[in-house]
């Protein structure tokens, strides 16, 4: 496009004698420029569109220095304008030639590399909940060691943080209308990019799974039907089945009717408001969460149950923790505070703010309540305390990215460390379910081993799912084919659903 504009350009100069300019000797050396610039940006244009695809990650902020590949070419049209303006070049007495006035590029969205190392301070712990009582008998540990459902709400927060961030205008109260003006495309984009691991690692793993079930008996019809769920992450919406096969993979069967609502529902609407709108939207929509999370506190207990034992009402405790609204509700929770942040102002930016470090403290904190009197069951901690001091850790650490003297903490989470660490996170999550029930599901440990592995094994089965999650990150997730099939499967399925999220009728 930048070449055609200045072919366009060149052509508007009448014929007279090779006018000096700094850097070009004449309008033939311009032209041989200008070939050169054709090369340069054909060959640019493949790897953007490479780049572009393996870039494509749920909620994963992509911008960093000189912007995402989406992000770079948005500048570029920015400068040309519309396509359509042309320099304006002056003759006659041999004044110099001057272009006109290029339009203002939009302003550059820094990537946060913190969020990044954020991922793992959360799935990590998770990890070690599903399968601590294989680790220890400690009483105390146990307790404080087992609370992925409190953890996984800042997950759907951080979630819709970056969504917020990667697809709303910097300054501007508007969304990226180019990411969304293919609402199916958008939905579809998100949903590649954690599927394909997902169905991977289903397909692995399913002997296993099935297998198990037949071992209990389970009806042909009944493993099917938990097939079906599981392939098309249909499971979230049925409590009595969320946690089938991979159970922690209810978390992308609530994300996925998240990022179905993001396009046209949510991310225009909440871009759409100013700080005040913003911040009254996210203490609404933490009153209706938590509203919800008294009523099941009302009609089964307040405070947390044996580690060990049932819920009172185990289908309304799912409903409670796995329900894809409640997630939704979260994900915006994590939209309406990127958007405060993103809509700061030279004096907002200019005021001394609370150090990361305290609200990282305080939320990790509120797990410890679990030891004391006050040992409020998951619900209550994750709607009360949890989720709102994890995101004021997000917004906090997020503007202390941006300065040039950061925090020790920001810049620990965006050390190169906890960044590669960060990048394991979704592999770890998706990995460590079926791992662990190889070496600790008893039917199947008896069947490979001869009994489940003994407590001193539990560092050895964290660094397993450590290295399985580097190897396929770096086999799997960073790989472009796999990344290329994705986008052309999105774009595909895109065609076959377009009408879905939006009305092209006039």
């Amino acid at each position: 496009k930048m070449a055609q504009v200045t072919r366009r350009a060149l052509k508007l100069i009448r014929p007279q004698a090779p006018t000096k300019e700094p850097g070009f000797r004449s309008t033939e050396a311009m032209a041989s420029v200008v070939n050169q610039v054709e090369a340069r940006t054909s060959t640019a244009a493949e790897e953007a569109a490479a780049e572009e695809a393996a870039a494509v990650a749920a909620g994963e902020p992509r911008a960093s220095g000189e912007g995402s590949p989406n992000e770079r070419r948005e500048r570029k049209e920015a400068l040309e304008g519309d396509g359509q303006q042309k320099a304006s070049i002056a003759t006659g007495d041999g004044q110099q030639q001057k272009p006109a006035e290029l339009a203002k590029p939009p302003a550059r969205k820094p990537r946060i590399d913190a969020v990044d190392g954020c991922r793992f301070a959360l799935v990590f712990p998770i990890v070690i909940a599903h399968f601590a009582r294989f680790g220890t008998k400690n009483p105390m540990l146990l307790k404080l060691l087992t609370q992925e459902n409190v953890l996984v709400g800042g997950f759907f927060v951080i979630s819709g943080y970056v969504s917020g961030y990667t697809a709303t205008k910097l300054g501007e109260r508007a969304a990226e209308e180019k990411k969304l003006a293919k609402p199916e495309l958008f939905f579809w984009q998100r949903v590649m990019a954690y599927y394909p691991l997902h169905f991977l690692v289903s397909t692995i793993f399913a002997p296993m799974f099935i297998w198990v079930e037949r071992m209990y008996s389970t009806p042909w019809s009944t493993t099917a039907f938990r097939a079906f769920l599981n392939y098309t992450l249909l499971q979230a919406w049925f409590p009595k089945e969320a946690e089938i096969w991979n159970q922690p993979t209810w978390f992308l069967s609530s994300l996925t009717f998240s990022n179905l609502m993001m396009p046209t529902m949510v991310l225009p609407r909440v871009a759409s408001l100013g700080k005040q709108g913003l911040r009254k939207l996210f203490y609404g929509l933490t009153a209706v969460s938590l509203l919800q999370k008294i009523s099941y506190s009302e009609t089964s207990r307040f405070h947390s149950r044996a580690v060990l034992a049932q819920p009172m009402y185990p289908l309304l405790w799912n409903l409670t923790r796995f329900h894809p609204f409640w997630a939704l509700m979260e994900m915006t929770m994590g939209i309406a505070a990127a958007r405060d942040i993103m809509l700061d102002t030279a004096e907002d930016k200019a005021k001394v703010h609370t150090n990361p470090l305290w609200w990282f403290a305080a939320a990790y904190a509120s797990l410890a309540l679990r030891v004391t009197r006050f040992d409020f069951n998951d619900a209550i901690v994750r709607g009360v305390l949890f989720v709102p001091l994890w995101t004021k850790f997000l917004t906090s650490i997020h503007r202390d990215a941006l300065v040039e003297q950061p925090k020790a903490i920001t810049r620990f989470f965006g050390s190169k460390l906890m960044t590669w660490l960060g990048a394991l996170a979704f592999p770890l999550f998706i990995l460590h379910g079926p791992i662990g029930q190889m070496f600790y599901k008893k039917v199947i440990a008896k069947k490979l081993w001869g009994k489940a592995m003994p407590r001193s094994f539990f560092p050895v089965y964290l660094l397993i799912c450590l290295l399985g999650s580097h190897v396929v990150n770096e086999g799997f997730v960073k790989s472009k084919r796999v990344a290329a099939f994705s986008g052309r499967l999105a774009i595909a399925l895109a065609a076959r659903t377009d009408g879905m999220l939006h009305d092209d009728e006039k």
